[in-house]
Protein backbone atom coordinates (compact mmCIF):
# COMPACT_ATOMS: atom_id res chain seq x y z
CA UNK A 1 0.00 0.00 0.00
CA UNK A 2 2.78 2.46 -1.01
CA UNK A 3 0.14 5.56 -1.91
CA UNK A 4 -1.68 6.24 1.25
CA UNK A 5 0.13 7.27 4.69
CA UNK A 6 -1.23 5.66 8.47
CA UNK A 7 -0.93 7.74 11.08
CA UNK A 8 -1.91 6.18 14.55
CA UNK A 9 -2.39 7.90 17.95
CA UNK A 10 -1.88 6.00 21.20
CA UNK A 11 -1.53 6.37 24.95
CA UNK A 12 -3.66 4.61 28.03
CA UNK A 13 -6.97 6.15 28.65
CA UNK A 14 -7.34 10.06 29.72
CA UNK A 15 -4.98 11.39 27.53
CA UNK A 16 -6.94 13.12 25.08
CA UNK A 17 -6.65 10.78 21.88
CA UNK A 18 -9.82 11.09 20.59
CA UNK A 19 -9.23 14.81 20.81
CA UNK A 20 -5.99 15.20 18.73
CA UNK A 21 -7.44 12.42 16.25
CA UNK A 22 -10.04 14.84 15.03
CA UNK A 23 -7.81 17.58 15.52
CA UNK A 24 -4.79 16.07 13.28
CA UNK A 25 -7.47 14.83 10.80
CA UNK A 26 -8.95 18.36 10.50
CA UNK A 27 -5.32 19.92 9.96
CA UNK A 28 -4.44 17.18 7.29
CA UNK A 29 -7.42 18.08 5.24
CA UNK A 30 -6.39 21.63 5.21
CA UNK A 31 -2.85 20.47 4.46
CA UNK A 32 -4.75 19.25 0.72
CA UNK A 33 -4.72 15.71 1.96
CA UNK A 34 -8.03 13.17 1.80
CA UNK A 35 -8.21 11.88 4.68
CA UNK A 36 -10.06 8.81 6.63
CA UNK A 37 -10.28 8.91 10.47
CA UNK A 38 -11.39 5.96 12.47
CA UNK A 39 -10.87 4.22 15.75
CA UNK A 40 -10.48 0.83 17.32
CA UNK A 41 -12.57 -0.88 19.04
CA UNK A 42 -14.72 -0.18 15.89
CA UNK A 43 -17.93 -0.11 15.63
CA UNK A 44 -18.49 -3.14 13.73
CA UNK A 45 -19.90 -6.75 15.47
CA UNK A 46 -16.67 -7.75 17.14
CA UNK A 47 -15.94 -4.12 18.39
CA UNK A 48 -19.71 -3.33 19.77
CA UNK A 49 -19.19 -6.56 22.17
CA UNK A 50 -15.43 -5.02 23.40
CA UNK A 51 -16.93 -1.90 24.41
CA UNK A 52 -20.03 -3.16 25.80
CA UNK A 53 -17.70 -5.33 27.76
CA UNK A 54 -15.90 -2.50 29.59
CA UNK A 55 -19.01 -1.02 31.35
CA UNK A 56 -20.53 -4.99 32.13
CA UNK A 57 -17.32 -7.07 32.94
CA UNK A 58 -14.42 -7.25 31.14
CA UNK A 59 -14.53 -10.80 28.89
CA UNK A 60 -11.70 -13.78 29.68
CA UNK A 61 -8.16 -12.48 28.39
CA UNK A 62 -8.13 -15.36 25.11
CA UNK A 63 -11.92 -14.15 24.14
CA UNK A 64 -10.68 -11.18 24.35
CA UNK A 65 -7.71 -10.72 22.56
CA UNK A 66 -9.31 -12.71 19.76
CA UNK A 67 -12.27 -10.39 19.96
CA UNK A 68 -9.55 -7.46 19.26
CA UNK A 69 -8.03 -9.47 16.41
CA UNK A 70 -11.39 -10.34 14.71
CA UNK A 71 -12.38 -6.73 15.00
CA UNK A 72 -9.01 -5.55 13.39
CA UNK A 73 -9.25 -7.58 10.59
CA UNK A 74 -12.18 -6.35 9.34
CA UNK A 75 -11.07 -3.01 10.34
CA UNK A 76 -8.10 -3.17 7.94
CA UNK A 77 -9.82 -5.02 5.02
CA UNK A 78 -13.17 -2.61 4.87
CA UNK A 79 -11.65 0.83 6.15
CA UNK A 80 -7.95 1.27 6.20
CA UNK A 81 -6.52 -0.85 3.16
CA UNK A 82 -9.05 0.59 0.58
CA UNK A 83 -8.08 4.23 2.32
CA UNK A 84 -4.04 3.23 1.61
CA UNK A 85 -4.38 1.68 -1.58
CA UNK A 86 -6.73 5.40 -2.67
CA UNK A 87 -3.71 7.28 -1.61
CA UNK A 88 -5.77 8.85 1.90
CA UNK A 89 -4.39 9.56 5.01
CA UNK A 90 -5.45 6.92 8.05
CA UNK A 91 -5.67 8.71 11.25
CA UNK A 92 -6.44 6.06 13.83
CA UNK A 93 -7.70 6.41 17.47
CA UNK A 94 -5.50 3.18 18.63
CA UNK A 95 -4.89 0.29 16.50
CA UNK A 96 -2.85 -3.08 17.72
CA UNK A 97 -0.35 -1.11 20.09
CA UNK A 98 -3.34 -0.81 22.31
CA UNK A 99 -3.85 -4.57 22.14
CA UNK A 100 -0.38 -5.20 22.75
CA UNK A 101 -0.55 -2.64 25.92
CA UNK A 102 -3.86 -4.03 27.02
CA UNK A 103 -4.05 -7.45 26.65
CA UNK A 104 0.12 -7.40 27.66
CA UNK A 105 -1.19 -6.10 30.97
CA UNK A 106 -3.60 -8.96 31.30
CA UNK A 107 -0.09 -11.35 30.42
CA UNK A 108 -0.26 -12.23 27.50
CA UNK A 109 3.41 -11.35 25.47
CA UNK A 110 3.46 -8.23 23.28
CA UNK A 111 5.89 -9.30 21.10
CA UNK A 112 3.51 -12.52 20.04
CA UNK A 113 0.64 -9.59 19.73
CA UNK A 114 2.61 -7.58 17.47
CA UNK A 115 3.47 -10.50 15.30
CA UNK A 116 -0.35 -11.78 15.16
CA UNK A 117 -1.06 -8.46 14.13
CA UNK A 118 1.47 -7.38 11.65
CA UNK A 119 0.39 -10.75 9.54
CA UNK A 120 -2.19 -8.75 8.32
CA UNK A 121 -2.15 -5.49 9.85
CA UNK A 122 -0.31 -2.47 7.93
CA UNK A 123 2.53 -1.10 10.34
CA UNK A 124 2.27 2.81 10.04
CA UNK A 125 4.19 5.44 8.49
CA UNK A 126 3.80 7.33 12.08
CA UNK A 127 3.03 5.88 15.64
CA UNK A 128 2.25 8.82 18.12
CA UNK A 129 2.15 8.30 21.66
CA UNK A 130 0.70 10.37 24.22
CA UNK A 131 2.19 9.93 27.52
CA UNK A 132 0.77 10.83 30.83
CA UNK A 133 1.13 10.11 34.23
CA UNK A 134 -1.46 8.04 35.40
CA UNK A 135 -2.61 9.99 38.26
CA UNK A 136 -2.92 12.64 36.09
CA UNK A 137 -5.12 10.58 32.98
CA UNK A 138 -7.51 9.20 36.29
CA UNK A 139 -8.31 12.64 37.10
CA UNK A 140 -9.15 13.46 33.81
CA UNK A 141 -11.23 10.65 33.31
CA UNK A 142 -13.22 12.16 36.81
CA UNK A 143 -13.80 15.30 35.24
CA UNK A 144 -15.53 13.95 32.05
CA UNK A 145 -17.71 12.72 34.68
CA UNK A 146 -17.11 9.03 33.81
CA UNK A 147 -15.87 6.58 36.35
CA UNK A 148 -12.92 3.93 35.21
CA UNK A 149 -14.11 1.12 33.60
CA UNK A 150 -12.23 -2.39 34.12
CA UNK A 151 -9.99 -0.92 31.30
CA UNK A 152 -8.86 1.82 33.40
CA UNK A 153 -8.14 0.75 36.58
CA UNK A 154 -4.94 2.20 38.17
CA UNK A 155 -2.74 -0.66 38.34
CA UNK A 156 -3.86 -1.65 35.09
CA UNK A 157 -2.96 1.93 33.12
CA UNK A 158 0.29 1.64 34.90
CA UNK A 159 1.66 -1.48 32.70
CA UNK A 160 -0.39 -0.57 29.61
CA UNK A 161 1.66 2.81 30.07
CA UNK A 162 4.85 1.18 30.33
CA UNK A 163 4.11 -1.07 27.66
CA UNK A 164 3.26 1.99 25.46
CA UNK A 165 6.37 3.68 26.96
CA UNK A 166 8.97 0.66 25.25
CA UNK A 167 7.96 1.43 21.88
CA UNK A 168 9.48 4.58 21.92
CA UNK A 169 12.48 3.31 20.17
CA UNK A 170 10.96 2.12 16.80
CA UNK A 171 11.85 4.24 14.23
CA UNK A 172 8.08 5.30 13.71
CA UNK A 173 7.42 6.25 16.60
CA UNK A 174 6.92 9.22 18.65
CA UNK A 175 6.48 10.12 22.30
CA UNK A 176 4.45 13.22 23.27
CA UNK A 177 4.00 14.78 26.37
CA UNK A 178 0.27 15.08 26.94
CA UNK A 179 0.54 17.05 30.47
CA UNK A 180 0.80 20.39 28.52
CA UNK A 181 -1.89 22.69 26.87
CA UNK A 182 -4.14 21.13 24.86
CA UNK A 183 -3.23 23.55 22.05
CA UNK A 184 0.47 22.45 22.92
CA UNK A 185 -0.43 18.54 22.44
CA UNK A 186 -1.51 19.81 18.79
CA UNK A 187 0.79 21.65 17.55
CA UNK A 188 3.54 18.83 18.59
CA UNK A 189 1.46 16.32 17.28
CA UNK A 190 0.94 18.51 14.01
CA UNK A 191 5.46 19.17 13.86
CA UNK A 192 5.57 15.22 14.00
CA UNK A 193 4.03 14.93 10.87
CA UNK A 194 6.09 17.38 9.37
CA UNK A 195 9.49 16.02 10.59
CA UNK A 196 8.59 12.56 9.51
CA UNK A 197 8.37 14.16 6.00
CA UNK A 198 4.28 13.24 5.63
CA UNK A 199 3.46 16.76 4.71
CA UNK A 200 5.20 19.58 2.61
CA UNK A 201 6.83 21.86 5.20
CA UNK A 202 9.10 24.68 5.73
CA UNK A 203 12.11 25.17 7.83
CA UNK A 204 10.34 27.95 9.97
CA UNK A 205 7.50 25.01 10.34
CA UNK A 206 10.07 22.96 11.98
CA UNK A 207 10.49 25.23 15.14
CA UNK A 208 9.62 23.18 17.94
CA UNK A 209 6.30 24.99 19.86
Amino acid sequence: MPNGTLIVIEGIDGTGKSTQVRRLAEWLTSQGREVVASREPTDGPWGRKLRESAASGRLSAADELAYFLEDRRQHVAAVIAPALAAGKVVVLDRYYFSTMAYQGARGFDPTEIRRLNEAFAPVPDLLLILDLEVAAAHGRIGSRGDSANEFEQRENLERCRQIFLALRHEPFARVIPGNCGINTVTARLQQAVRLAGLVPCSAASLAAP
